[in-house]
């Protein structure tokens, strides 16, 4: 089992383990790894292009969820010393967000691997913001071929 010895902070190693790229990067940090789990983080910037009025909204909310999974894959193919991969979110189901964070909060999310097979990962996701949980959700991811 692969865990993470520490935290990684280093924006440009995190860029590197997501195929997105500026200005559509919504992860800065891998705070968890293991083959089941994996938790991010994320300071908003005040430029973001999903903040409006200060606020990061829903779609950029859901966005940083989805490239939460694009981590925990990334990370994976890194240990495997292979390129991170493309992937699609495949299906979005029961997304709940109590609250929209602010410009410059810090964003908490953990991704919990449910199933993962031939490409295909569902997950549940908490995101929390100041300890608190702002939004939950459950995905379905998709690698391209």
């Amino acid at each position: 089992m692969n865990l993470l010895a520490e935290k990684i902070t280093d924006k440009h190693f995190v860029q590197n383990l997501i195929p997105q790229k500026k200005p559509f990067i919504m992860v800065d940090k891998l705070l968890f790894y293991s083959e089941k789990q994996v938790v991010s983080g994320f300071t908003i910037p005040t430029d973001n292009i999903f903040c409006h009025n200060n606020t990061f909204i829903a779609s950029g909310l859901i966005e940083h969820m989805a490239q939460t999974i694009a981590l925990h894959t990334g990370y994976q193919y890194f240990l495997k010393k292979k390129p991170a991969p493309t992937g699609y979110i495949g299906a979005i189901k029961k997304v709940e967000i109590n609250k929209l964070p602010k410009a410059s909060e810090e964003l908490t999310t953990t991704v919990k691997i449910l199933h993962e097979i031939m490409g295909v990962t569902l997950v549940t996701i908490e995101t929390q913001s100041g300890g608190i949980v702002i939004a939950t959700g459950e995905m379905k991811t998709v690698l391209a071929k």
